[in-house]
């Protein structure tokens, strides 16, 4: 969440001339906040699709074939311990896990952008912040 907030920041904080020229051109910022707000929560699912891509494959190879973990005899345990963890995936922990990056990725959308549209539209095209 932290490399999604410092992201999106970033990328607003970058286009904040941009914003004022939306402003310039007499958008209200409300319409300005949505735009980028609508945009972070694309940014967000187009990241959750394309993980979905890449991570369901893994996950299932992870799933048939578990993470090994060595022998005991091995670290000289005297412990029972499984050669490999086969970890469980819910599917009420991917959804959560997705709404929670969508709604985060959102409201951390919303915050820089109404910060900028804030401004006066003269300061958010000369790059100042206030």
């Amino acid at each position: 969440m932290i490399a999604i907030f410092d992201t999106q920041v970033l990328s607003i904080f970058r286009r904040q001339r941009e914003i004022g020229t939306y402003i310039a051109l007499g958008m209200t910022r409300a319409q300005v906040v949505g735009i980028f707000t609508v945009e972070g929560g694309a940014h967000s699912i187009l990241a959750t699709i394309l993980g979905a891509i890449y991570g369901i494959p893994l996950l299932l190879m992870v799933n048939k074939t578990g993470i090994p973990m060595g022998t005991a005899k091995n670290m000289n345990l005297d412990l029972p311990i499984r050669e490999a963890i086969i970890p469980f995936y819910s599917i009420q922990l991917i959804v959560i896990t997705i709404i929670i990056v969508v709604v985060t990725s959102t409201i951390v959308s919303y915050i820089p952008a109404r910060r900028i549209s804030g401004m006066k539209p003269t300061d958010a095209l000369k790059g100042k912040l206030q």
